[in-house]
């Protein structure tokens, strides 16, 4: 298994990979199941409703729990996270997933087997880190809306002791790129790992729900993660 994704054809000139297309069948599983949820709600609800509200209502206190009054504007993505990435995740456990083959004239260079139609989006780094990059933006996007462009700035650097804050708001500067690359290899790595170790190990069953297992807890581990960073730098400081 190759680290980049396999290109089934392009439009416009746009290659359109196995994880974009995965992506796609994953955003419309998602759509399918609110409108399935919401149209069956019922007061005495059913094993997908108890599901689905078991896990948003996990979700929701948590984020009140550590955010407070903040919680209307960060748990809105942190389920979007958790749902998104738990369903990439999750999908590629699906008996026979990676083993159908697609050939076109894009697919047969280099790979004279063709490639696998469908592949976890989750473990193509161009989607992790476009995760990445929308969860830190957004975190000081709200930071600056809801502290102020004064108290943001503050937050790495200080007039106060100028040298000595000067090197500490740079430090903290740098520590917030680091996130791009924590957020986005974290997730990658785990999964493009287990794709791999499922595919040369022999005791499969045992990887397969050990995988499954690492598969919830890094998209749990995202959504939370995306919590902290948000309550943290929306923090007003006194």
């Amino acid at each position: 298994m190759q680290i980049s994704p396999g290109v089934l054809f392009t439009i416009a000139g746009f290659p359109v990979t196995n994880t974009v297309l995965v992506t796609l069948i994953v955003d419309i599983i998602i759509v399918l199941m609110v409108f399935s949820v919401y149209k069956a709600m019922s007061l005495r609800p059913g094993r997908l409703q108890n599901a689905v509200e078991s896990v948003m209502g996990y979700f929701y206190s948590a984020t009140k729990d550590i955010a407070g009054d903040r919680v209307s504007f960060i748990y809105p993505w942190v389920l979007s996270f958790f749902i998104f990435i738990i369903f990439n995740n999750l999908i590629e456990f699906i008996p026979g997933f990676e083993s159908i083959r697609f050939f076109s004239q894009h697919a047969a260079e280099g790979h004279e087997h063709g490639v696998p139609l469908f592949r976890a989006a989750t473990s193509d780094l161009n989607l992790t880190l476009a995760l990445a990059v929308i969860s830190v933006i957004m975190s000081h996007f709200y930071s600056i809306k809801y502290t102020g462009i004064k108290s943001y700035i503050g937050r790495f650097f200080s007039l106060k002791m100028f040298g000595l804050f000067l090197l500490v708001g740079m430090i903290e500067l740098i520590s917030e790129f680091v996130k791009f690359i924590s957020f986005s290899f974290r997730l990658f790595g785990n999964i493009f790992a287990g794709d791999i170790a499922l595919g040369v190990t022999q005791y499969f069953f045992v990887m397969f729900a050990f995988e499954m297992f690492v598969g919830v807890i890094q998209a749990f581990v995202f959504a939370m993660l995306t919590m902290a960073f948000m309550t943290v730098l929306t923090e007003k400081s006194h």
